[in-house]
């Protein structure tokens, strides 16, 4: 379908029956890379949006919250987590909030479409000041190579991407979570985005990846959290370790009011970390691997 219509662009492929609508003023670019087509718009309530193969990545309007809540859930749950790998992360965000963790001592960012990463510095400016960190360190390649290389080398992995569509589709399939485990560090977390938990489609993945998680680690569970453009106004993260010691909903490392206001923090707060893993009963019922 043709997504961009009369002023409007609608995702609506990914949400079943209906679908978020962006009124767009300016198409700022528009290409297809060699992974996916990748779009950047101006629009009217929302700011500068990044499309990637027509799935809102990001807006300018509420980006924060996903990459705040995608970095701190994980990191904040570790006792210590000073090597931290993300996969995907293209846009800059995740390395922009990771390297806020006072116990983080460097970040690599593993991006396999270089477009993404030139398109976010060129119009995502507040996003890909992220790269430009000195404790971030980015390379453009394929995440399953960089981890087959980099084994026991991570405390924290989070992956930051899109939908299982495209070159995303392998980041959301067993043989990765083991992938994930292997470059882990004993007793380290993973986080992975998985979809909405009001999509019966994203309720499959999320049942299916639970019981991937369940196989290669002890702990497995799920957050989510509420952000308005993506779809049903939901995001979810599954959040998986071996380390028994782990209480997801009680930080590890909670940050102080000043903290949250050094490091200019906008949704993150150490209750809604907790709060985040209180999930609704009809999403436990649908997804019986996780630990509600």
């Amino acid at each position: 379908m043709d997504h961009l219509q009369h002023g409007w662009f609608t995702e609506s492929d990914t949400w079943p029956g209906a679908g978020l609508s962006l009124r767009v003023e300016k198409i700022l670019h528009k290409e297809k890379s060699p992974y996916q087509d990748i779009m950047v718009l101006q629009t009217k309530s929302f700011g500068k949006a990044l499309i990637l193969d027509n799935i809102i990545q990001c807006t300018e309007y509420d980006e924060f919250t996903y990459q705040e809540m995608i970095s701190f859930l994980p990191l904040c749950s570790h006792p210590n987590p000073e090597r931290v790998l993300v996969v995907g992360g293209g846009d800059g965000g995740v390395a922009r909030e990771a390297v806020k963790h006072p116990k983080v001592l460097s970040v690599d960012v593993v991006e396999i479409d270089e477009r993404v990463v030139k398109l976010s510095e060129q119009f995502l400016p507040f996003m890909a000041c992220g790269f430009k960190h000195d404790k971030v360190t980015l390379h453009i390649e394929d995440g399953f190579e960089f981890m087959k290389n980099n084994v026991q080398q991570f405390d924290v992995i989070i992956t930051d991407s899109s939908d299982p569509v495209g070159p995303n589709e392998s980041l959301f399939q067993k043989t990765y979570i083991e992938s994930l485990k292997r470059s882990l560090k004993p007793g380290g977390i993973i986080c992975s985005q998985v979809g909405s938990i009001w999509i019966k489609e994203d309720q499959d993945t999320m049942n299916r990846l639970s019981k991937d998680c369940s196989t290669n680690f002890k702990k497995v569970t799920l957050a989510t959290i509420s952000i308005p453009s993506y779809p049903t106004g939901n995001i979810s993260f599954i959040l998986a370790t071996d380390n028994e010691l782990v209480n997801f909903r009680v930080p590890a490392y909670s940050f102080t009011l000043e903290e949250l206001n050094k490091y200019k923090l906008k949704h993150y707060t150490p209750d809604l970390h907790s709060a985040s893993f209180s999930i609704p009963r009809f999403a436990c019922m649908a997804i019986p691997h996780l630990n509600c």
